[in-house]
């Protein structure tokens, strides 16, 4: 079977091949779209096939971002307001976050962001988990 689909996709590459590299911006974006899609359907659920897809997907959209599209130099709350103003969202929309009370403290710079915060908001929205950590880890990380 898995032969057969293999033969299948190399016949048909034009169907398969934004889904193997990320060239353009166009295909850039169909494979967030993809992704997106995918991690609604899978969720986070490891045993379902296409969750190694989902690695896969994100590891190329990944590396067309750290080509592509500049992290600008701010912090890990400057982004967070800047994403919550692009996807129209509140404090309470963030679970993976905390509560409303707790988005608000991180917000406020009363409460910094944690790891497990950091990895939440890289995967929900697709970059790198770096992006979110303050400027001089940024910066220590890079030399």
């Amino acid at each position: 079977m898995k032969s057969r689909a293999i033969s299948q996709a190399l016949r048909n590459p034009e169907k398969y091949a934004p889904l193997l590299a990320i060239r353009n911006e166009r295909e850039y974006e169909a494979a967030v779209a993809r992704l997106n899609d995918l991690v609604d359907e899978v969720g986070d659920h490891p045993k379902d096939p296409r969750y190694r897809f989902i690695d896969t997907l994100s590891v190329l959209i990944e590396a067309y971002d750290e080509e592509h599209h500049q992290i600008p130099d701010a912090s890990g709350v400057e982004l967070l307001k800047f994403l919550m103003e692009q996807h129209g969202l509140s404090q309470g929309d963030l679970p993976e976050v905390g509560s409303q009370g707790v988005v608000s403290e991180i917000l406020r710079g009363k409460r910094e962001l944690n790891v497990r915060q950091i990895q939440a908001l890289a995967r929900r929205f697709h970059l790198p988990a770096g992006a979110f950590l303050p400027e001089i880890e940024r910066r220590r990380d890079a030399v």
